[in-house]
């Protein structure tokens, strides 16, 4: 589908609203603003969930809408609504107005137009069709009781939509795409004797929803979730203490993209609550360490044509061996501290406004062996896999917990541990890094990100990492 042709026809061609009246009413809502947009959103969704040997879950839902935003130096006016219509345009126009009320703007440019596809426009929840979909989550159900006598319960579920936008600047500008996602997850549970223990796996992305339905894909997912849940069903307590840990490539650097980077976001750098406010040019991590937030992949699940200012997204260094390069911005923030908007202006919906959010981040590749750096630990903890955490923004501290992780002897890996806690911060966690493996993952495609309210898809990765000194909260002495 042609991303022009059919934002047409979805919010001029089947609305009460025509392309002249938005124009107008956008115009109306701008007087006097700085800057500002008009953000017009479908999006059609459809969730199935099979859960202990049925289809539990089948849902398909399809929402549209609209924000307007005026914005005058650090206050904007925001007005939404679900209903498209010149009516409804007017009446936020008239608060949006709010915003340059009495004040005379000079309205900033409009970005660039991105002419590039990095993914495709079709609609994953038509194809392939509800039955063969439903077929694939009765297979896997059947492949993983099939496959071992300690599968006690199984889940898997398939997500897609289709996001169709369509953003009108003040200057005549217009930016439209369709954005496909999906996912695919298998969860799995497994009991021997009175312990039961969990494993999943999950996969994504913009691309076709057929890609992750092949037999070799969703074996792949269920082996691995069940791989998971075995491992766990021998892991002992952890230690506690500070000690050596090795973090696992790939879904692991979301801690990396918690710890580190929500603290390179324009407007926590802007108000000074970032644990890296003023730090501009210094060295904020260990030499070697180079952290990227690109939003311009193709396919990958944090990826965007533009962001939902309609700025194209970019790959853009933030920190370069070991010294803060750059921070991440939306269009305010970028005008408020005199520097580029990065395309990193993100919202949930027609309902949010747009803020300075992550896409890919990750750390890249250094030039060691992963077996080298196991290798080079007497004692420590191998962490592969996380599950929740928390942080603190303004201080950089963390606490994570270690879905799968394994004590180190003598540079072998050893007995797999539970209960694995990781205690630190950003910051001091960057300078901690000792050794950098050359074998840079990104993750499978299953990022949420949240902030101030508002989720969105967003894709994280780093190769095998060593830091010395970490603080390991567990239930054994270290």
């Amino acid at each position: 589908m042609d991303p022009i042709l059919e934002t047409d026809r979805l919010f001029f061609g089947e609305t009460e609203l025509s392309h002249a009246q938005a124009r107008r009413r956008l115009s109306e809502g701008l007087a006097g603003a700085d800057d500002g947009e008009l953000f017009l959103e479908r999006r059609v969704s459809e969730m199935l969930a099979f859960d202990d040997g049925q289809l539990r879950t089948a849902a398909h839902s399809v929402s549209q809408g609209f924000g307007m935003r005026a914005v005058s130096g650090e206050f904007a006016a925001y007005a939404h609504g679900a209903e498209l219509s010149d009516r409804a345009l007017e009446r936020a126009a008239e608060t949006a107005r709010e915003a340059g009320k009495g004040r005379s703007g000079v309205l900033a440019a409009s970005p660039a137009p991105a002419n590039r596809t990095l993914y495709a426009h079709d609609d994953p929840t038509a194809t392939p069709g509800f039955s063969a979909k439903v077929g694939v989550l009765e297979q896997i159900d059947a492949y993983l009781r099939a496959k071992d006598p300690a599968v006690a319960q199984v889940s898997a579920s398939i997500s897609a939509e289709l996001q169709a936008i369509r953003i009108l600047q003040a200057d005549g500008r217009e930016a439209s795409d369709l954005r496909p996602l999906v996912r695919v997850n298998v969860q799995v549970t497994v009991k021997r004797g009175d312990r039961m223990e969990t494993g999943s796996d999950g996969r994504g992305g913009r691309v076709p929803l057929a890609e992750f339905l092949t037999e070799a894909q969703w074996r792949a997912s269920a082996d691995e979730a069940l791989r998971q849940a075995l491992v766990r069903l021998e892991a002992v307590p952890a230690p506690a203490g500070e000690m050596t840990v090795v973090l696992g490539p790939g879904w692991p650097g979301v801690m990396l993209h918690e710890a580190v980077g929500h603290g390179l976001e324009g407007d926590f750098n802007r108000k000074g609550s970032s644990a890296f406010s003023g730090m501009m040019g210094e060295m904020v991590a260990a030499k070697g360490v180079t952290v990227v937030d690109d939003g311009s992949i193709a396919d990958r699940r944090g990826s965007l044509a533009f962001d939902d200012e309609g700025t194209p997204t970019q790959r853009n260094v933030l920190i370069e061996d070991g010294r803060l390069v750059g921070y991440m911005q939306d269009r305010m923030n970028a005008r408020l501290m005199g520097v580029a908007a990065t395309g990193n202006g993100r919202r949930q919906s027609y309902a949010h406004q747009p803020m300075p959010r992550m896409t890919n981040t990750f750390m890249l590749a250094g030039d060691r062996d992963p077996a080298e750096i196991l290798a080079s630990v007497k004692k420590g903890v191998y962490a592969t896999n996380f599950g929740g955490g928390q942080v603190d923004i303004t201080s950089g501290k963390y606490v994570f917990a270690a879905s799968e992780a394994y004590m180190i002897e003598n540079g072998k890996i050893g007995a797999p541990i539970k209960g694995a806690t990781l205690i630190g911060d950003g910051p001091a966690s960057m300078r901690q890094v000792r050794m950098i493996g050359n074998d840079l993952a990104l993750d499978a495609g299953i990022g949420v990100c949240g902030k101030s309210g508002q989720g969105v898809p967003v894709g994280v990765g780093q190769p095998t990492l060593l830091m010395e000194g970490v603080t390991i909260g567990g239930t054994a002495a270290a």
